[in-house]
């Protein structure tokens, strides 16, 4: 090798193993052992997703949201904030917020949940996720059977949560309300949160 050759090689970065998919894709399995993975990495229909800078908005509606949540779950029921769910072996996205049933055993060493075990999955929309919020991710929580899906959205003056409910005929979800800075449901639990409250944070 010429001496060109290996101060080309010095200066060229090593590129991290999981920049080059294996042919098949990704499995749900893999995001527990690649290495400097980097975090809330999903995997969606076999390709990593990676997560871009939130913004404000998407980091105070998260907190009034995990607040009131806890606060309002029943006995039993655990509220956990971006971990990932194993829809499948090529499916395996992070929901921003999602409330687990009461008869879910869950140790220190989780690191995904399964369908069967999610009540509730809340995505919060952010400019570069909109497509996989609005569309293929609840697509996917329904085909699970995932039954209740939030999804939140901001816009020049509010918040707003559109809450869907699964219609387990077409394993779809129908729009059951339309929600505009204060969220008051007594499905799948009694909620009542003001969600303008983040105008105070």
């Amino acid at each position: 090798m010429t001496a060109e050759a290996v101060i080309q090689e010095m200066m060229t970065p090593s590129l991290p193993d999981w920049v080059f998919p294996p042919p098949e894709g990704f499995v749900a399995e893999d995001l527990d052992h690649i290495p400097d993975l980097p975090a809330h990495t999903e995997l969606i229909d076999g390709s990593l997703v990676f997560v871009s800078p939130q913004r404000d908005f998407h980091s105070s509606i998260m907190f009034v949201l995990q607040k009131g949540l806890l606060q309002c779950v029943p006995p039993g029921h655990r509220v956990r904030r971006e971990m990932s769910i194993r829809l499948g072996p090529r499916q395996r996205p992070e929901p921003d917020m999602m409330v687990l049933g009461p008869d879910v055993t869950v140790s220190r060493d989780t690191t995904y949940f399964s369908p069967e075990d999610v009540l509730l999955v809340v995505e919060v929309v952010s400019p570069d996720s909109e497509e996989r919020d609005r569309k293929r991710k609840p697509q996917l929580y329904a085909e699970a059977c995932i039954p209740h899906f939030w999804r939140i959205e901001s816009t020049e003056d509010s918040t707003v949560v559109y809450v869907y409910e699964l219609d387990p005929a077409t394993r779809g979800y129908a729009l059951s309300g339309i929600h505009h800075d204060r969220l008051k449901l007594t499905v799948p639990f009694d909620v009542d949160l003001d969600l303008s409250e983040i105008d105070q944070l």
